[in-house]
């Protein structure tokens, strides 16, 4: 009988299942009922709502029982240390769930076990509440672990886990808001290099937080680089769980949810938009065009010019030839190579991670421990980090960054759009594609790669794709890489998920992988052309053609039912 766990007390999310067993509603109640969430690129991430498989009351106190268990077995000193807990502007009315109630939650568990929390008082973007101890996104063996112990620990300890009150009368609370706060705005500091311009900037800028926490935070970093603050969107400046005002909460999609931001700076004479996500770690940029309509940058394009601008202004500063061998920057693998690039042509290191920016949190750790220097990291899904005080994506510091990148160039008599064209005729145009295709059958997802792991015979991988020589592969999830002398990949093995690397002569860079939450092959295409070959619309027939091509004759979307998708 599917019914709710017998503790739960949350009157709504027990409404919602027995409003599904009444409609006899089975196959929604097995989703929901039948399985538990799972670490993904980025978290336990699932809707909110009732069932295990969702975010609720039940499964977040459980999830933090578990995360206790494992925390007293890493660290015997976990009554000293305590933990952080901070939350965004998100939730869901019908379950009665919000991220500050979940939170409070959280801290009840970690408080009836008498461990000290540092709750803050308010919504806070990502980039202010550390993970690990060292400050990044947990990943494996953290994550099998964690998952290992919730399900050790999924009856709630006691009455005292559901008591949202404790954190206000517990004296093992503290509130680290204030402190966090200075310590973040002055580390910002470090990333501001032209501020007397800065302050003789006539560009306006208009930011959307899109409903969520970015606004008083992007007003006091654009301070701390000496700018006015940026004119806000005033129908998405206030935190709102419904996000009344955008058809989709997630600023990636483009001009079809900047259009409050893109009629504002219109009216305001603003040439920038930018707009943070709601939990304000990841940062969109549009830009007035010289003629009419406005450019808005993918990920891969601004990670074009936040790669030159840290690079150019830390050069300024290190002109000791020496100096750039302890350098990096980063990408996670299915992002552009322009970085890659730069690294060729300038004497700093490249390194590239698998997708998440966990793992390139743990990269910039590891590399800081051994006395290096990484200046920049992204993704291609609009996830900036400049510098490496913060162990994530951070769309606040990257909002100011991005101003006075702007700043500087107005000054020069440039725009963001023209020292991006500046930068692909001196390295190459790279020009990136973006797609899916949805398979709602795994068997026939794995059939699909292992068909492309046995394209010529057992073990032998596809020698063209489009009539074009493929020079390389690396298959991270059986650990293949044929680049390396021993023919074993220096990313990660990751069998949990299909990702498969093909490097082409021309300079195409082609990545499937399986999404880790959806029923998705994701497609990442990239076309690395050689400078001089600037001929751009030549460029993009070409990479569509590829596309095309690669979906064609290694998924067989027909054949094997699949719909396709463009992003």
């Amino acid at each position: 009988t599917l019914t709710p766990h017998p503790a739960e007390t949350n009157p709504w999310t027990r409404a919602q299942v027995q409003s599904l067993v009444a409609a006899g509603r089975q196959d929604d109640l097995r989703k929901r009922l039948c399985c538990r969430m799972s670490f993904g690129t980025a978290g336990l991430r699932a809707p909110m709502g009732a069932g295990f498989s969702r975010i609720n009351d039940l499964t977040v106190i459980q999830s933090t029982q578990g995360l206790h268990s494992y925390l007293s077995r890493c660290f015997p000193d976990l009554r000293d240390r305590g933990v952080v807990i901070g939350f965004d502007s998100r939730g869901q009315e019908e379950s009665g769930c919000s991220s500050q109630r979940l939170a409070k939650l959280t801290a009840a568990v970690m408080l009836s076990r008498e461990v000290p929390v540092h709750l803050f008082s308010t919504f806070v973007p990502t980039p202010y509440v550390v993970y690990w101890c060292n400050g990044a996104q947990i990943c494996s063996p953290h994550d099998r672990e964690i998952l290992c112990c919730v399900e050790e620990q999924l009856e709630p300890w006691s009455s005292s886990c559901w008591e949202e009150e404790l954190v206000e009368t517990s004296s093992l609370r503290t509130n680290p808001l204030a402190d966090i706060s200075r310590s973040y705005m002055e580390e910002l500091t470090s990333l501001c290099f032209h501020r007397n311009l800065n302050r003789r900037c006539p560009l306006k800028f208009v930011h959307s937080s899109f409903h969520g926490v970015g606004h008083d935070y992007v007003q006091k970093a654009f301070q701390t680089f000496g700018f006015a603050p940026p004119i806000p969107v005033p129908e998405q400046k206030d935190p709102d769980p419904n996000f009344s005002s955008v058809i989709c909460p997630n600023p990636e999609e483009g001009l079809s949810v900047l259009e409050l931001s893109v009629l504002l700076a219109e009216k305001e004479n603003a040439p920038i938009v930018l707009a943070t996500d709601p939990d304000a770690d990841r940062l969109a940029v549009a830009e007035k065009s010289e003629g009419c309509g406005w450019k808005v940058f993918t990920g891969n394009e601004l990670a074009a010019l936040l790669g030159w601008w840290m690079f150019s202004n830390w050069k300024d500063a290190h002109p000791d030839p020496e100096d750039v061998q302890k350098v990096y920057m980063l990408s996670t693998t299915v992002s552009s190579k322009i970085l890659q690039t730069f690294a060729r042509e300038k004497g700093f290191k490249f390194e590239e991670t698998l997708p998440g920016f966990k793992w390139i949190g743990h990269r910039i750790h590891e590399l800081a421990q051994a006395g290096n220097t990484v200046l920049f990291s992204f993704e291609e899904s609009i996830g900036f980090l400049c510098g490496s005080w913060v162990l994530d994506k951070d769309g606040i510091s990257s909002a100011a960054v991005v101003a006075e990148m702007a700043s500087y160039l107005y000054h020069k008599h440039l725009n963001l759009n023209q020292q991006l064209h500046i930068i692909y005729q001196t390295y190459g145009y790279h020009l990136s594609k973006t797609s899916y295709v949805v398979c709602e059958d795994p068997p026939t997802i794995n059939s699909i790669f292992s068909r492309i792991r046995n394209f010529g015979g057992t073990g032998s991988y596809p020698k063209t794709c489009s009539g074009i020589q493929i020079v390389h592969v690396r298959d991270v999830t059986t650990g293949y890489d044929s680049s390396q002398p021993d023919l074993r990949s220096v990313l990660p093995v990751m069998k949990s998920s299909h990702m498969i690397t093909f490097t082409l002569q021309n300079g195409f860079v082609a990545t499937l992988r399986t999404s880790g939450t959806e029923p998705k092959i994701k497609c990442y295409a990239e076309y690395c052309a050689a400078p001089g070959n600037s001929d751009v619309s030549r460029l993009e027939e070409e990479l569509q053609s590829f596309m095309a091509a690669l979906l064609d004759e290694f998924l067989e979307p027909e054949r094997n039912n699949l719909t396709r998708r463009h992003i």
